[in-house]
């Protein structure tokens, strides 16, 4: 089986799609923490793993508006709750147990109202851990390399 051929069908190329993950962070601990979030049995993939606030980029929208969306729809914070701070390189994530070719664009976000945050059908959890905890979590593939492109990451001005 080539690289990038599905274990479904190995004949069968893995289909491309492109996704945002939202690191969102908090300074108000002491400590700097950033939420994860389990994935509830409802998403279509990587069901009860953990993750950031994730979701697949749509067709004419940037990924760094829908990175916003993301954030918007699974939490409940508008945009002046957030302050986008780095926009890290893609991550690449091949599947072929799912037929996918991930293209992983990871985002730091700064929470301004942690408090504020209401998860939706999305996920079933939340936790805001220490960044170095994030090892100890059975997570989405590669969050801990998306987190780590998204911290040293292009920084954003002005959002």
């Amino acid at each position: 089986m080539s690289r990038n051929q599905s274990a479904e069908n190995p004949q069968q190329p893995l289909r491309e799609t492109h996704v945002v993950t939202g690191f969102l962070l908090r300074t108000d601990m002491g400590q700097p923490r950033i939420l994860i979030v389990r994935r509830s049995q409802r998403v279509g993939s990587y069901n009860a793993r953990w993750g950031g606030i994730s979701g697949f980029v749509e067709e004419g929208v940037t990924p760094d508006e829908q990175a916003f969306t993301e954030i918007r729809e699974e939490t409940g914070l508008q945009r002046e709750q957030i302050r986008m701070l780095r926009r890290g390189a893609v991550v690449e994530v091949e599947d072929p147990a799912i037929g996918r070719h991930w293209y992983v664009h990871p985002f730091l976000f700064e929470v301004l109202t942690p408090d504020a945050i209401n998860l939706d059908w999305e996920a079933t959890e939340k936790r805001w851990i220490e960044p170095a905890e994030l090892r100890n979590y059975e997570t989405v593939p590669k969050l801990q390399e998306a987190y780590v492109s998204a911290t040293h990451g292009e920084e954003v001005q002005g959002s």
